[in-house]
């Protein structure tokens, strides 16, 4: 009987749902100062912090961010949209957002558009519905709802992976056509005359586009060469790579230079020069974009562009967190350039 009765008893205490109060009693803080540590956490002295970190963990409290952002206009949510949570790049550049801007209690809302810009418009619309602290988009390329909306809304904005203009708000991010140039150089100044972009979702991947034409226009201001584009429509892979570098050796086999949209594009024609007996740099250079895990492994190892992805979300994270600190005031540095690095490796 006695076992049977307490146990009902210990249910509804589990089930009590803890607040802000409960949280305020343990630190024996006022729930007003526990409120404070939620939504400026640099206004709570480090000793109250302490208290109300340790209050929260023994009380298992989990705070009801949307409420606190309705009262304050604005949640303590930043909304980051990328064109994909499969790629390398951005999932470094999002975890250095994430660690950077938990530090400050600001949680990462996550999404991605497949490199579509009308999917990018319906996520923006819906991050705006959570009263966002701030926005995070890739690239400068959106539809002109996509800017309307953000435009009307007034909340930070961050654009990143690109510069160049317009920027809305902020950017960080480093010029693509930039990337191309240095890569026809590199090219060029290894004796490569015949030179070749190959490239995967052109059409929507701007960013890759732009580092094409980059490419083609420094390889075409030097005298004797000549360079193209061919391009497939699928996203990167080693799959793509190796039909791509099949049909450059059809219609140009002369080539003697290949730089490519990103490295599984390269890992790619790698492959696909071993089974066809294409020498590797003797008779073709290769060069990719990303310096992805496998590129230093790859045999040979892959001439790259390495991005700072890990830089680009801190830089992003450190604009955000000092335009909220100053109330919506101009940032002090809005563009940041990263720059990129060229990586020669046994490919090139």
């Amino acid at each position: 009987m006695t076992m049977a009765a307490s146990k009902p008893l210990r249910t509804r205490r589990k089930m009590q749902r803890v607040t802000i109060k409960d949280v305020a009693a343990r630190a024996e803080l006022s729930p007003s100062t526990v409120s404070l540590y939620f939504r400026k956490p640099d206004a709570v002295s480090a000793s109250a912090s302490e208290a109300i970190a340790r209050a929260i963990e023994a009380l298992d409290y989990v705070p009801n961010l949307m409420a606190g952002g309705l009262a304050a206009a604005s949640s303590r949510v930043v909304s980051i949209i990328v064109p994909s949570v499969r790629n390398a790049f951005f999932a470094e550049t999002v975890a250095a957002l994430q660690e950077e801007l938990s530090k400050q209690r600001l949680q990462v809302m996550l999404s991605h558009t497949e490199y579509r810009e009308h999917d990018e418009e319906n996520l923006v619309r819906t991050a705006l519905a959570w009263a966002p602290a701030a926005v995070v988009l890739t690239g400068l390329s959106h539809s002109a709802a996509t800017r309307r909306l953000l435009r009307d809304s007034k909340v930070p904005i961050v654009e990143i992976w690109e510069l160049g203009s317009p920027t809305m708000d902020m950017a960080v991010g480093f010029h693509h056509d930039q990337v191309g140039h240095a890569a026809a150089s590199h090219l060029l100044q290894r004796g490569r005359k015949r030179l070749l972009f190959l490239g995967a979702r052109l059409h929507e991947d701007r960013r890759a586009a732009r580092r094409a034409q980059g490419f083609v226009e420094a390889a075409r201001n030097a005298p004797d060469v000549t360079a193209e584009v061919i391009q497939h429509p699928a996203p990167a892979s080693a799959e793509v790579g190796a039909m791509l570098l099949g049909e450059a050796v059809h219609r140009f086999p002369n080539v003697d230079g290949i730089a490519c949209s990103n490295d599984h594009i390269a890992l790619g024609v790698i492959f696909e020069c071993q089974r066809s007996g294409i020498a590797i740099p003797e008779r073709l250079s290769v060069m990719g974009f990303g310096d992805l895990s496998f590129s230093a492994a790859a045999n040979p190892s892959l001439t790259t562009i390495r991005p700072p992805g890990d830089l680009i979300g801190k830089e992003a994270a450190r604009l955000i967190i000092t335009r909220l600190a100053h109330s919506g005031a101009e940032s002090e540095q809005a563009v940041i350039d990263t720059r990129f690095t060229l990586l020669h490796r046994q490919s090139s």
